[in-house]
């Protein structure tokens, strides 16, 4: 069966998440007088980064909350026992910077457009909904997508089956006639493709390897893959 419609993930994806997130940092620290905890900026970045993902994981892992992941991230990069308020109103301050720095990368309405006629659009996203579907509509692609999927809500997120089954399910489609486009790997491409979707790896950094996987390095190259279709054919089609 042909793909009938595209799953998106939508940070690093559609959404250029790392620019925003080191320019909205930085704005942070400078703001909040932290440069002179660290030796450089690129080192309070990196530990930024670093508690993201452990505290991420725990999220994932079903082990936090959503909001207590947040807060716990504040808490362990200063280093301070804050409040719930308190860490809520410093990691609001980190937002604003944050989102002046919001951009679609260049090439995804592009490629929206040229599939809109073609395919039904959802997404699917490891954050919630309240996050993402306030992002969507700042960044004016909303209405592209008719469903709109998110971990906190779903109570599991990638790359567990469960979660690309309920994009399947919200699209009323079974898993193989849905693609499903992230930047990861192993959380996006792999995980849907052992879901029974058709995974594709979207690595704009280059980075390459894994030939198991169908992987493009830019959204111009998604309209022909999916034309062409039978499944794709060769992983290797993109290099």
């Amino acid at each position: 069966m042909p793909i009938r419609a595209v799953v998106w993930d939508i940070d690093d994806t559609i959404f250029d998440y790392a620019t925003a997130d080191t320019a909205g940092m930085r704005d942070h620290l400078a703001a909040e007088g932290l440069l002179d905890r660290y030796d450089s900026v690129d080192q309070a970045l990196d530990r930024w980064r670093e508690l993201t993902e452990v505290h991420w994981a725990r999220f994932a892992a079903g082990e936090a909350g959503f909001e207590e992941q947040r807060r716990d991230r504040v808490r362990s990069f200063l280093g301070t026992p804050l409040s719930d308020d308190a860490a809520d109103e410093w990691f609001l301050r980190y937002v604003a910077h944050y989102e002046a720095a919001w951009k679609l990368f260049p090439d995804t309405v592009p490629a929206l457009d040229v599939l809109a006629d073609d395919y039904r659009h959802a997404v699917l996203s490891n954050s919630s909904i309240h996050n993402q579907d306030r992002k969507l509509r700042i960044l004016g692609v909303r209405d592209r997508f008719e469903a709109l999927l998110c971990a906190a809500e779903l109570g599991f997120s990638k790359p567990a089956a469960e979660a690309f089954h309920a994009a399947c399910d919200a699209l009323d489609l079974p898993p193989h006639e849905v693609a499903y486009v992230g930047d990861q790997p192993d959380i996006d491409a792999r995980g849907a493709d052992a879901a029974g979707l058709a995974g594709i790896w979207l690595d704009r950094g280059g980075v390459g390897g894994r030939p198991e996987l169908v992987r493009i390095t830019g959204l111009e190259q998604l309209p022909g893959l999916l034309r062409g279709d039978t499944r794709f054919g060769a992983p290797s089609t993109f290099g």
